[in-house]
């Protein structure tokens, strides 16, 4: 019973603090007051959607070492929200003690979709064919090798940094800076599988969900748990992502989203080392949250059981094209007079075109009716100004 009693007072009496203070660190925040957890916020924006509910925020540069540095000493434990963090400051606050997780070195290792790649090469973890380019010029050298993907090497995040090149004509579209280019997939279908691990090594994976992407703006659109697959394609894609953090090595939360090709193969498409938007849904619809797992993996507690309860949607709310200022949900009253709808708005006052601005997620034991309900409510609910 001591040890027991050690072990909850070992992470009951941390302070944690989170790099990113936007709607995943709010998140994770709602799971923590369960826990009377003490939360520390470090973002650079003055009204960031975590200002009013963590214990302590920070307004600072995420990128600036003495910044991240100050911040993280006076935290037991740090993660993160966002990648786009300076490493070098985390990397002495774990050689001076403080526990980091994401470990700095995966973190950094992410960061970089061309090391990330390279990673997955090295270890024989399945994933498209692909090459290094140093820039638009560099890819002249492989126009034999499109259609592919021109993904930049770092700062690419929520679609951004990344084009699809079909032939000669598209070189125009390709980024004029190191990246690569990785062969195009003629997919069947696009999954995601969040898995995490904590210190003391236990694992646990959410089940496949499938993921619909916008056209355009290379989003998720919508998502649907359970993923449409066969048990042997669920296999495999759990599998797959126990296999990335096992040799990874790495302590927290993980989103591995993944290729299901034509042929029955999964193929690895990109990893984030944090809560993810394809785990919005288990807040409501699996027995622990995403948000929650991310708590009990990064403070060493026992991970939670992250079955389904029941059939479920996840619709993205992004600002509506053409507006820009003081956010004005529309549509939000009929919404809730349906059953097994339930809205998140991540706290943004102002609104811009395609910006994130929250939530919805659906109940439905029936998986037509549930398809149905998530395609009316896309368009019931409206972000405008």
């Amino acid at each position: 019973m001591n040890d027991q009693r050690m072990a909850q007072e070992n992470y009951q009496q941390k302070t944690l603090g989170i790099l990113g203070g936007g709607q995943l660190g709010r998140m994770v925040i709602q799971s923590a007051i369960n826990y009377n957890l003490s939360i520390h916020i470090l973002d650079p924006d003055e009204n960031a959607p975590c200002r009013h509910i963590c214990q302590q925020f920070t307004q600072g540069n995420l990128k600036d070492f003495d910044t991240v540095y100050e911040f993280g000493k006076n935290c037991d434990v740090i993660t993160i929200e966002i990648e786009h963090v300076n490493t070098q400051a985390l990397k002495r606050l774990e050689a001076e003690g403080k526990k980091v997780f994401p470990q700095p070195h995966i973190i950094e290792l992410i960061q970089d979709k061309r090391s990330q790649k390279q990673f997955y090469r090295d270890h024989r973890l399945p994933t498209s064919e692909f090459v290094l380019v140093t820039g638009k010029e560099d890819i002249t050298n492989h126009l034999d090798f499109l259609p592919a993907v021109n993904k930049l090497g770092k700062e690419g995040y929520d679609g951004r940094g990344v084009q699809l090149l079909r032939s000669e004509q598209d070189l125009d579209k390709a980024f004029e800076a190191p990246g690569l280019l990785e062969k195009f997939i003629d997919f069947d279908k696009e999954l995601a599988v969040i898995v995490a691990r904590n210190e003391a090594g236990e694992m646990s994976t959410f089940p496949p969900v499938e993921c619909a992407f916008h056209p355009e703006l290379n989003l998720v659109e919508f998502l649907f748990s359970p993923a449409d697959i066969s048990p042997e394609i669920a296999t495999k894609a759990d599998r797959l992502a126990v296999e990335i953090i096992q040799k990874l090595g790495m302590v927290g939360i993980l989103a591995v989203e993944m290729f299901v090709t034509k042929t029955g193969e999964v193929l690895i498409n990109e990893i984030a080392p944090r809560p993810h938007n394809s785990g919005h849904h288990t807040i409501e619809a699996n027995f622990t949250s995403q948000f929650e797992q991310h708590l009990r993996s990064v403070l060493n507690m026992p991970l939670g059981h992250t079955a389904a309860r029941c059939p479920a949607a996840m619709v993205n709310l992004l600002g509506e094209a053409g507006y820009t200022g003081e956010a004005f949900v529309e549509g939000m009253d009929t919404a809730l007079g349906e059953k097994g709808v339930y809205i998140h708005l991540y706290g943004k006052k102002v609104t811009k075109p395609f910006r994130k601005m929250g939530h919805i997620t659906l109940l439905e034991e029936d998986i037509t009716r549930l398809k149905e309900k998530a395609l009316r409510l896309k368009e019931t609910i409206k972000i405008k100004a």
